[in-house]
Order: structure tokens, then sequence, then C-alpha cells
């Protein structure tokens, strides 16, 4: 049954023009107070979705973006910073880009925002989607075995750390502590110093195509799951339910469907299914835009993602329509009666599923985004018991 609804947003400044027709991505180019204002659009709307009952606000973590798509380059100490600005909502780590860290500092920090928030800060890792930003900092992407070899080394890491009172590790990339002399004794176990106060860690971590191996390797360390963009739109919700469920009775563990996981929607509240299609259209176009050649949509053609890049290009090439998300399910519009019923749906369908996070496209300005959070707490999600007058347990 769902009884939470959070929202994301990735960090995106207002952006002009936008759409298909509108200007390339790879020529968007702006001054450092522009992009800044992405960290205050977060705390605004931080403080919205805390006084209108939302469980928890995710951001995302990335870098060197100056297009001004997503521009917190560390989500930690964002997540802190905002827990003095709000009461009540957790703040979540969506994701922590593990390659990017070394996995003790990363352990660390989270402890220590862990314990100085009280519990607020939600911890999430990520293997990443983004060449400039993993290759750049020495680590791979483009080999995508590597990168997982890599990703699963550092969390075994982080997880020992955290529930350990002492531990050490040695693999193909790291060896903890080294075994080097230390006043007078030669080191073999590493504490981490603090450790976080709030044992076992809640974590979470995106599912994009729900292979054995991730889902394996999250049910071994009780990682929770996001399943949302191209992965709703794509159609495998259902087989990630079912799959996840498998990789749980494997270590002898019932979920129920949906349970310890969460779908991601993009949506926009509208006077009709048909005005959220014409409103939101060139949102939906410039999220695919940014997003829709990193591995993150369903697999496009080079002809149209060439077309993305050209706006002279798109007028005439078949591209993925906001009609094709709503068709899909990954894309919620309409009336709050119509957004309602689709959830209920999905509501009836998986049982176990208790949260579900939802959002704007990545090109909605902020004016907009703020109003349409607002509609959402106070029109749909009543009917799930929960909204501004329904405290958050």
């Amino acid at each position: 049954m769902i009884r939470q609804f959070d929202s994301t947003y990735a960090g995106h400044i207002d952006l002009e023009n936008v759409g298909y027709g509108g200007t390339p991505v790879n020529n968007r180019r702006y001054p450092n107070e522009k992009l800044a204002t992405a960290l205050h659009k977060a705390e605004v709307t931080a403080q919205a979705l805390d006084r209108l009952g939302y469980g928890a606000f995710w951001m995302a973590e990335h870098h060197f973006q100056p297009e001004g798509t997503e521009c917190i380059p560390n989500v930690l100490l964002m997540a802190l910073h905002l827990t003095h600005l709000t009461k009540n909502i957790k703040l979540g780590c969506g994701f922590n880009i593990t390659p990017m860290w070394h996995p003790l500092r990363l352990a660390e920090d989270y402890a220590m925002a862990d314990i100085l928030s009280h519990g607020r800060v939600i911890f999430g890792v990520g293997r990443g989607y983004h060449t400039r930003e993993v290759e750049t900092f020495g680590a791979p992407l483009l080999n995508q075995e590597a990168n997982r070899e890599l990703f699963e080394e550092q969390v075994d890491i982080i997880f020992k750390a955290f529930n350990n009172e002492s531990f050490s590790h040695r693999g193909k990339h790291y060896t903890l502590p080294p075994e080097v002399p230390y006043r007078g004794y030669t080191l073999k176990e590493l504490t981490l110093v603090p450790r976080p106060e709030r044992l076992p860690v809640e974590c979470w971590q995106p599912i994009q195509s729900g292979s054995q191996r991730a889902l394996d390797f999250m049910a071994k360390h009780g990682i929770q799951g996001v399943i949302g963009g191209g992965s709703a739109e794509g159609g495998i919700v259902h087989k990630v339910m079912v799959d996840f469920q498998a990789a749980h009775a494997r270590l002898g563990k019932h979920v129920e469907l949906g349970e310890r996981l969460a779908i991601g929607f993009q949506f926009y509240i509208a006077d009709s299914v048909e005005a959220g299609i014409k409103e939101a259209g060139k949102y939906y176009e410039e999220n695919m835009k940014m997003f829709g050649e990193l591995r993150l949509v369903k697999a496009l053609s080079d002809d149209q993602i060439a077309a993305m890049r050209d706006p002279g290009l798109a007028v005439n090439t078949k591209l993925p329509r906001i009609e094709d998300a709503v068709r899909a399910g990954g894309f919620l519009t309409g009336t709050p009666a119509d957004i309602i019923a689709s959830l209920k749906k999905i509501e009836a369908a998986y049982p176990g599923l208790s949260r579900v996070t939802v959002t704007l496209p990545l090109g909605t300005p902020l004016a907009v985004w703020l109003e349409q959070v607002e509609r959402f707490a106070n029109e749909v999600m009543p009917a799930f018991g929960c909204g501004p007058d329904v405290a958050i347990t």
C-alpha cells in the first residue's frame, strides 16, 4: 500500500528555449552566478516539499555541467545544509556515485551526516552514467564491466566499515589497511570514526536494466531500489518487481512484490490528459535531449541522437514524444483523478509497494515545479492517506 510520496531534483537551473526545437544541450553555457542558482532552487524546493508533507527530497550528485542541467556536486553536503532549513522531510542522496569517491571517505561523510542530521539524511549509491564525470575522476565508465566491478568492491567496503567495529579488506582495487608500521605495531585493521548511529544503514540504489547480478548484490547488502525514468517507460517495472523478489528468495528472505522498492514517475497535473501532454511536452523533450543518449531511456538510434542535438534535424525525425511516455506509464498526466486512478492500479498490482517518487521533467522552471508539487500534495496525496495535513511517520 502506498503510504509515502517523495520527490526528486537533479539540480537544473531554469532553462530557456526548451524542447526538441530549442537550444541544443551542447550549445548551452552559463556563467557561474547562473549555475549557482541550482543550489538556491534546491533550498526553495525542499522547504516547499517539507511544508506539503512529502516524505523525502532526493538530489543527484553531478559534476562539470556548464550546460546548467545537473549542478549539485555534493549531495551529502547539500542534504545536511537542508536539514537546517526544514523540519520533517528526509533528504535523500540519489545517488552518491561511488566510483568518484574513495569508499572510506564516502562512508565517513555519510556517518557524520547521519549523526548531525539525527537520521534525516538517506544514503544512496550509484555507478554513474556521465563519462565526463566518472572518467575525469579516474574511474572507468566506458568499460561497463570494470565500472561494475569497482562499484561492487567499493560498496562491500562501505558496508564493512558501517557494520563492524573494526575491519580489513583485501581486494582487486583496495587493500585496507595497508600493512604499514604505526606507533610500534603493524597495521592490520581500521575503525571508521565515527560510524553511523542508525544501523543497519538505509541505502537506496537506482535500478535500470535489473540484471540478476545487480539485484543479487542489492539483496546481499539489503539495498533498496528505485525504478524510474526510462525503466518505468520501458515496461520493465513488473519484471524488476518479480526478479527483486526472487533475488531475496535466493537468500532465504521473503519480500512482497514491491517491498523495499520505489517507482519513480514524471507527472504534470492539468485539466485533461490532452492538456497535460500539450503543456508539459516541451519539458519532456528537454529532459529527453539531456538523458536520451546516456543509457537512461530506451535505446535510441544514431539518427535520433543526432536529431536531438540539432533542431533542424528534429523536425523530420521520429523522436520519443510525451505521448509515448504517457502511454507506457512512465509519465502521469491529466486531472488529479486521472493520476490517482493510475497510482491505484500500481498499488493494487504491487501490495508491498509503500513509496512512490514523483518529479517534473528537467526542463520545468521553478515556478511551474512549485505549483505542480503543491497541487499533487493537495489533490492527489490525500487519496493515499498523506499530504500537508498528515504527519509523516
